[in-house]
């Protein structure tokens, strides 16, 4: 059976006040438009239709191809946005499944069970409802005897009586395409805001007779749609619960969810803990048993198994095994620390690889250079990699001691077990075992290395 999606994305969105498209806006890192494509994926087979209008161009540049997209202009209601869609899936597909683009809460399993309803509906309409004691300006879902629908009721339309109904209608329907797309062009104008609903298609189907069958939703949480950006951060919290709630499931220690704040795409291993006040970002990836935070951000980074990362920032950056540093250190992009490296507080490194074991004091800054196995920076060094025009490249060797505030100018390459004394300025290449000392540094004495156990 051919199943295809039309999400509504046209709207304005003018209560977001905002100059992006309401359904781009992120949630858990990801627009509201990626979450609502997501949820369809598992109960249809086609290519989705994405219904556009505000923001047209800036919401199909997103697209891409992950769907085909139809304009609605001028926008003349919801009846009217589906309708735009017959051009592309008129007697190419069996079952239309419509919602809404600023729904990122609905869940893909309960789509599918929209879609299940349907299949053995012998009418035309399935929908999804909810029971709530607030409405939240939702339609309220009026049954008959049988117990199927009869009518949605919008709320500014609603007599008092029909205002005490708690079973509310979501905006998640699925339609029989044959009898869709006829219904469509029955739907009469709203006479006070003349425009087509799509809601209206269910009294169609009742008064031909067709059932029209309602699925009630347990989660209230799914049925948040967003208008505001307090229904945005509604939402976002909602969904961080969810997240989080997953990763605590898979063995992962959040010692305080509420303030953990984990992307979707974040991936994290068991026996991971998660310390108060971090904010995990984008494609992070975190191995087992380590240690992160708390207060700590990190974006779009590998972090290796049985790490510590306290009170830190990493960017882009990449940590092997059993690496610690922090508190407040810094990895910009392109920083990688081997096995068991050791960086203090108020570090930084940028585009730069240090080797396992490397140890590197508070205070210093390493850019654009490679750092030999078991090496020791001494705190305050610094790698002078810019020149005002170009960056340049240090090459620090294995056994490496440097000398606490020693500055070393790029380009430059320093041997094996060499030394450089404290407070040394570096400008010339620096042959394995030896000691240079001074401003600027010269050397004073070959050294003899201790032999590994």
């Amino acid at each position: 059976m051919r199943i295809t999606a039309v999400l509504l994305a046209a709207g304005q969105g003018t209560r977001m006040k905002s100059a992006l498209p309401k359904v781009l806006h992120p949630v858990a890192g990801k627009p509201m438009l990626w979450h609502a494509l997501e949820a369809i994926k598992r109960s249809t087979s086609e290519k989705p239709v994405v219904v556009v209008g505000h923001g047209a161009d800036e919401v199909t540049k997103y697209l891409a191809d992950s769907a085909q997209t139809v304009l609605q202009e001028p926008q003349l209601g919801t009846g009217h946005a589906v309708l735009q869609a017959e051009s592309l899936l008129k007697n190419k597909t069996d079952l239309v499944v419509v919602c809404y683009s600023d729904m990122p809460l609905l869940r893909g399993e309960t789509l599918q069970k929209l879609v299940d309803t349907q299949k053995k509906n012998s009418g035309p309409i399935s929908l999804l409802t909810v029971i709530a004691e607030h409405p939240r300006g939702f339609g309220r879902i009026i049954r008959k005897t049988d117990g199927t629908v009869s009518a949605i009721v919008e709320e500014y339309v609603a007599t008092a009586e029909q205002l005490q109904v708690k079973e509310l209608n979501v905006g998640g329907y699925c339609f029989d395409a044959n009898w869709l797309w006829d219904a469509l062009q029955r739907i009469p104008k709203n006479p006070k805001k003349g425009e087509y609903y799509l809601t209206d298609t269910v009294e169609l189907a009742s008064k031909d007779g067709l059932s029209v069958q309602a699925m009630v939703m347990d989660d209230l949480e799914e049925t948040i749609g967003i208008n505001t950006r307090v229904h945005l951060s509604e939402c976002d919290a909602a969904m961080r619960r969810r997240i989080n709630q997953q990763h605590m499931l898979n063995g992962v220690t959040l010692i305080d969810p509420a303030s953990s704040y984990i992307e979707i795409d974040v991936t994290i291993g068991m026996d991971t803990v998660i310390m108060p006040n971090t904010y995990l970002y984008g494609k992070t990836q975190i191995g087992q048993g380590n240690l992160i935070g708390p207060n700590s951000i990190i974006r779009d980074s590998k972090i290796g198994n049985r790490c510590k990362v306290l009170s830190s920032v990493m960017e882009g950056a990449v940590l092997e095994d059993d690496v610690d540093m922090g508190p407040f250190a810094r990895l910009r992009k392109g920083a990688h620390l081997g096995n068991h490296v050791h960086m203090g507080n108020f570090g930084e490194v940028k585009d730069s690889y240090l080797a396992d074991g490397v140890k590197m004091g508070h205070f210093s800054y390493i850019g654009n250079a490679q750092i030999g196995a078991n090496t020791n920076i001494g705190a305050g060094t610094i790698t002078c990699n810019y020149d005002g025009e170009k960056k340049h490249a240090t090459e620090i060797g294995e056994d490496v001691f440097i000398g606490s505030d020693t500055m070393l100018v790029a380009p430059l390459k320093i041997g094996n077990g060499a030394r450089t004394g404290a407070g040394a300025v570096v400008t010339k290449n620096v042959a394995e075992d030896t000691l240079v000392v001074g401003m600027p540094a010269r050397a004073i004495r070959k050294l003899e290395r201790k032999a590994k156990k």
